[in-house]
């Protein structure tokens, strides 16, 4: 279930054993899992991609209506490398962390903030988004039919 991080050992275990604490806290029957990536965790809820463990922290996706409860206590986004923040996971505050009710309510708010899976499996088709493809095909294979008729003269 818990995918060691690479490198440093010591680091390692440390970071199996917050993970796991974090799955404890959660506890649900099984429901939250942790996938190994990056050098940190992902964590989901069913297929809901809604957070992510890195370096002893704990992060949840947030939307425009749960950010400022973050933001409020003074937690900053996740930042996995000095150039790089994902303003979308915010790192959860340790009073929430120890308290298993808040952690379970904040993880239901970010699982509602995370972008659901379409039928195809992209978040972006659920949103309504416009594709160009089948236009995109039916344009290649009319200038394929055109070619070989061509060819065929």
């Amino acid at each position: 279930m818990l995918a060691i991080a690479r490198g440093d050992p010591k680091r390692a275990a440390k970071d199996a054993t917050f993970v796991t604490f974090v799955l404890e806290q959660l506890g649900e029957g099984g429901r939250f899992r942790a996938r190994g990536m990056f050098g940190g965790h992902g964590l989901y809820a069913g297929e809901e991609f809604m957070g992510i463990v890195f370096d002893g922290r704990l992060y949840f996706r947030v939307d425009d209506a749960s950010r400022p409860d973050y933001e409020s206590r003074g937690m900053r986004p996740f930042s996995p490398g000095p150039r790089m923040t994902m303003p979308r996971y915010f790192e959860v505050p340790v009073d929430v962390l120890e308290d298993r009710r808040t952690l379970v309510a904040w993880a239901e708010r970010a699982i509602q903030a995370a972008p659901k899976k379409s039928a195809v499996g992209s978040p972006r088709a659920s949103a309504g988004a416009k594709t160009s493809r089948p236009e995109t095909i039916g344009a290649a294979s009319s200038t394929r039919r055109q070619r070989t008729a061509r060819s065929a003269r």
